[in-house]
Formats: structure tokens, sequence, C-alpha cells
């Protein structure tokens, strides 16, 4: 697997080089925001680690820009920026994952795991009028192709997965956004919204219900 470190520390750099390195990763690096996009319009990458704060280009508009082309490749946010709105900021501009400096390795190392995992996936999951296939992130409704960010995507698939189960906020924080630490359940609310917004759900296509207080249940 090929990762892109796009960041303007160079402690942080060669700290995540050589321990990703000894993952079995391939490594590729920038240091600053215009570099980074180069590389990702001439190179393909599995996942991108990219820092909020860059020379040139911001790690918030770099994001923005790899999206335009590429909906499929992981991003994960790696910064000091930790506020509810900074966070839905960042996942709104198509990052799929958001980690605070300072930082774990060996959590950074899991995170990126996951989402590894959601790109070995072959199988076709359906809620209703809804289809999705795994292994080419293609969701169709009615036979009509559906473009979601990959975060959306991944609580889709979430939801889908555990249909007929009632999954609370706290569960989908900490299975969908690695999140296992108290945190503003907010955002999820914002990419259900999403999501039913982009599927154009009629009243009688109620496949996503929300569990006042609790969560939200998929059912055909």
């Amino acid at each position: 697997m090929h990762i892109l470190i796009v960041e303007d520390e160079l402690g942080i750099v060669q700290f995540l080089q050589q321990g990703l390195q000894e993952e079995g990763y391939q490594i590729t690096t920038a240091n600053d925001g215009l570099k980074g996009f180069e590389l990702t319009q001439s190179q393909q990458f599995d996942l991108i680690l990219l820092d909020w704060m860059l020379p040139k280009i911001s790690g918030i508009d770099l994001c923005k820009a790899i999206r335009i082309k590429n909906h499929t490749t992981p991003i994960i946010f790696l910064t000091a920026k930790d506020t509810v709105k900074e966070t839905i900021e960042g996942l709104k501009a198509g990052a799929n994952d958001y980690i605070k400096k300072p930082f774990s390795f060996e959590e950074l190392v899991e995170r990126i795991k996951v989402h590894f995992r959601y790109q070995k996936g072959s199988e076709t999951l359906s809620l209703g009028t809804i289809t999705i296939d795994l292994s080419k992130y293609i969701v169709l409704k009615n036979d009509e192709e559906i473009a979601l960010t990959q975060r959306e995507f991944e609580l889709l698939v979430y939801l889908i997965r555990n249909k007929g189960k009632v999954c609370t906020r706290n569960e989908i924080l900490k299975d969908v956004w690695n999140i296992s630490f108290e945190y503003d359940t907010g955002v999820i609310d914002v990419f259900i919204n999403a999501i039913r917004k982009k599927l154009n759900l009629k009243i009688e296509e109620d496949y996503i219900k929300t569990i006042r207080g609790v969560g939200y249940i998929a059912n055909d």
C-alpha cells in the first residue's frame, strides 16, 4: 500500500516515514500543499495523511482539490485543530478521518488499517431501492449512480450492514469515525442528512429512520 504524507514539520515526517515503512507501507512525502497536489495528480496513492496548516496551499484547500477528481482515496487529517466546527469543515472538504496532534502512532496505524479494510470489500449490499458495490465504491438508487463522499459511503455501509439494529450515535462514532472518547455526536446528524438528501429519499422510502435521543436504524 502506497501512502502520501503531506506535512511541513520535518520531525513529524521522519517519524511517520520510518514508522510506516517498518509497518510495510511504501511512503512518499511532500513538505507543502502545492507539491502534495502535484503528486496526487501524477501518482496513485492508497491513502493520504494530510496536515491542515501547510505552506503554499492549505490542507483544507488541498483536500477539496484532490476530491474534484478523486472520490475514493482515504484522506486522514493530522492537525492540532480540534473544535467541532473545524472537524466538520475538514470532513465536509472530503476527509475521511481526523487525528489530533500529538497523536499515538499505534492509533494512527490502526486507523489506516480500518480504511484499507474498506477498500478490500467485494460484496454487494442492498437497502430497498439502494444497491452498493463495495469493490467499486458505487452506490446505485434505482440503477442511477449516486455520488457520496467516502465518509458518507462508510456510514451508509455501516447502517446497512447493521440493518434492523438500532445503531447508537456513540457506536457510530466508535465504529465509523474511530472516536472512542466523549465527542459531539452532532457531526453524525450532518452526514445522515447529507446522505438522505443525495439519495433523494421519498416519504415511502423511509430506509434510514431516526430513533430520537438514541441513533439510527436502517430497514427496507
